[in-house]
């Protein structure tokens, strides 16, 4: 499996995700008012995953940091990928 180059989000399509995920973490629940919150990929890109829209989720920092390069199995469920 070959890893997927990363490439900067453009503003428009993170701006749809928080939209998309209510501004709301879908690991924890936390909302950007009690959580920074970030864009990460479902599937990692390492682990090659896309920079498809739908490969892309809400997660406040320290539910990020703790997923890092790892497969998620909660996200799977929820997007077609």
């Amino acid at each position: 499996m070959s890893k997927t180059p990363r490439i900067n989000i453009p503003k428009s399509v993170r701006q749809y995700v928080f939209r998309r995920d209510k501004y709301q973490c879908q690991s924890c629940g936390k909302i950007d008012r009690e959580a920074k919150l970030n864009i990460d990929h479902i599937i990692p890109l390492a682990k090659g995953g896309s920079n498809d829209i739908s490969n892309l989720q809400t997660l406040c920092s320290t539910c990020n940091q703790k997923k890092k390069h790892h497969f998620d199995p909660r996200f799977h469920p929820r997007f077609r990928i």
